[in-house]
C-alpha cells in the first residue's frame, strides 16, 4: 500500500485528488495538510491532519505528496517535498513558467524521485472519444480542430486567488493548461503559435479570455476560453478530409465529484445520450453528391471518462510497472506554449516555436 499525503483541501484537493486517491487500489490517502480546519478528517475518517507541509513531511511512511495548493505555491511546495525525497503529484499548472517546471524536473532527477503533473483531462470522455476517432481515421486527414472551455461568469471574483491577480495567468494557466496538453497529446509540439490573451470583464485582475492558434503542417488547432460565454460554443469541432465531428458539453466527472465527493459505481464517467457528439462522414463506398451535400450523420457513443486511470498510472510508475501517466516534460511543453501565447498576444505577431531547450523526459 502506497501512503499518500495531500497538501490542501480546497477545490482541487477535496473534489479531485482525495476522492481519486481513495478510489484506487494500492493507494491510501493517509494524511492531509489543512492549516485552519479539519474538514478532511470528517470526510475521510482515520487520516491524520497536519497544520503544515513541514510537519507532514515528518511522517516518513508517506511515499507520495500531492500538491493541491494555490498555483503560486506549487513550485515551493513541490520543491520542499522533492527535497524530502518523496514522489510528487502537482495539480495543474505545475508552475507559472517553463523555466520553473524545468527546475522541478532537474530537482526530481537529482533526488531520484518522480514528478507527476496532474493533467487529468486526458481522461475526459470527450477527449478519449476523439482520440479513438482519430486513431480509426474516421475523419480522414485532420485539417482543423477547435477545442474550447467556456463559462458564464461576468463578475470577477476578486476575493478568490484564481482571479485576484496573484496568479495573473488566470484562465490561460487554469483551463488553457488542459487544452494545450490535449493538443500536445494529439499532435505533438507545434511549429508556430499566435494568440490573443486578454481580460474582457470590467474590473478583472487576471486574464479571463484567450484564443490560441497552434500551427502544424497541414492543420491548425485553435484553443479558446472566456468567462462571457452566455451561449457556449461546442466543446470540440473537428474538420477532416472525410468528415466532421462536433461535441457539445463537458465531461460529467467534475460535476459528479462536486455533488458526491466520491467515485460512485456503476456507470462512472458515462454521458447521457443527449450529450453525445455527432459525426458526419461520407456514405460508405459511395461518392459524395457535392450538389446535394449528401452525408451520413450519426451520434458517437463515447468512451466513459475516468480520472482514476491517472492515479492508477501514478501507482504503477512508482512500483516500476509502467511509465508515468503524464511525463514531467509534458508540463514543460504546456507551460512553454502558454508563455509563447502571452508573448504573441503582447507583440501581436506569430511566434516560431523553438523546442531545442526541452529538458529530459523524466
Amino acid at each position: 500500500m502506497i501512503r499518500v499525503g495531500l497538501v490542501g483541501f480546497g477545490l482541487a484537493g477535496k473534489v479531485f485528488h482525495a476522492p481519486l486517491v481513495s478510489a484506487v487500489e494500492g493507494l491510501e490517502l493517509a494524511a492531509v495538510v489543512e492549516r485552519k480546519s479539519r474538514n478532511a478528517e470528517a470526510a475521510y475518517p482515520g487520516i491524520t491532519t497536519y497544520p503544515s507541509l513541514e510537519s507532514m513531511l515528518g511522517d516518513t511512511t508517506l511515499e507520495v505528496i500531492v500538491v493541491a495548493t494555490p498555483d503560486n505555491l506549487h513550485v515551493a511546495h513541490a520543491t520542499q517535498a522533492l527535497e524530502a525525497r518523496r514522489h510528487v503529484v502537482v495539480d495543474k499548472p505545475v508552475a507559472g513558467t517553463a523555466a520553473e517546471v524545468a527546475s522541478l524536473i532537474k530537482k526530481a532527477e537529482g533526488e531520484g524521485k518522480l514528478l507527476f503533473p496532474f493533467h487529468n483531462r486526458r481522461w475526459d470522455s470527450d477527449f478519449r472519444t476523439l482520440q479513438k476517432l482519430l486513431l480509426e481515421q474516421k475523419l480522414g486527414r485532420i485539417v482543423y480542430l477547435e477545442s474550447t472551455f467556456d463559462r458564464w461568469r461576468p463578475h470577477p471574483r476578486l476575493a478568490k486567488w484564481q482571479e485576484d491577480g496573484s496568479t495573473p495567468g488566470g484562465v490561460l494557466t487554469n483551463l488553457g493548461t488542459h487544452l494545450a496538453d490535449q493538443a500536445l497529446v494529439l499532435f505533438g509540439p507545434p511549429e508556430a503559435i499566435s494568440a490573443e490573451v486578454t481580460c474582457e470583464r470590467d474590473g478583472g485582475a487576471a486574464f479571463d479570455a484567450f484564443t490560441v492558434r497552434l500551427y502544424y503542417p497541414g492543420k491548425v488547432v485553435t484553443l479558446g476560453s472566456n468567462y462571457l460565454a452566455a451561449i457556449p460554443r461546442p466543446r470540440l469541432t473537428v474538420r477532416g478530409t472525410q468528415g466532421n465531428f462536433v461535441k457539445w458539453g463537458l465531461d460529467p466527472q467534475e460535476a459528479r465529484l462536486k455533488e458526491t465527493g466520491r467515485i460512485i459505481e456503476p456507470n462512472w464517467g458515462l454521458e447521457p445520450a443527449s450529450s453525445w457528439g455527432t459525426l458526419a462522414v461520407e456514405p460508405s463506398g459511395e461518392p459524395i453528391d457535392e450538389t446535394s451535400g449528401s452525408m451520413v450523420t450519426y451520434p458517437v457513443k463515447p468512451i466513459p471518462g475516468d480520472y482514476r486511470i491517472y492515479y492508477q498510472g501514478v501507482r504503477d510508475a512508482i512500483l516500476g510497472k509502467s511509465t508515468p501517466p503524464v511525463l514531467a516534460v509534458d508540463a514543460w511543453r504546456t507551460a512553454q506554449i502558454l508563455e509563447w501565447a502571452i508573448e504573441s498576444s503582447a507583440q501581436r505577431k506569430t511566434i516560431q516555436c523553438n523546442w531545442e531547450q526541452q529538458p529530459s523526459s523524466t
